[in-house]
């Protein structure tokens, strides 16, 4: 007899995502960290007083969005929603070559991500 499947629903208000960010994923998982389970008002504010030059810009276009496409849902107050998922994932991988020694060339990898936030109602 097996387990019955356990389904996990996501009620969500609104959802936005940045494929292909040009950044890595580890860098953007450090600052969705901060604002996951916070409102929408204050994970901005957090947002823009974040010192991630390379992440917090990106993540802020994201929340951003989010928060756009519930207001053309016409949600009443989108601020008062919870960042309730907020995730990054692995893209590809930019490769080139650089020069090294003694006639050697060495790979360099620009590595991207994936980046998801969705809201929802408390």
């Amino acid at each position: 007899m097996s387990k019955p499947k356990f389904e996990k629903k996501y009620l969500t208000a609104g959802e936005a995502r940045y494929s292909h960010a040009p950044m890595t994923a580890r860098k953007v998982r450090l600052v969705l960290d901060i604002i996951r389970g916070k409102t929408v008002g204050k994970a901005m504010q957090l947002l823009t007083l974040t010192h991630k030059p390379s992440a917090a810009p990106a993540v802020l276009q994201v929340l951003k969005s989010a928060r756009a496409n519930v207001e053309k849902a016409k949600m009443p107050d989108p601020d008062a929603l919870v960042v309730s998922t907020a995730f990054a994932d692995v893209a590809g991988m930019m490769k080139r070559t650089r020069p090294a020694p003694m006639g050697r060339a060495v790979r360099i990898r620009k590595r991207m991500c994936h980046i998801t936030i969705r809201l929802t109602e408390e």
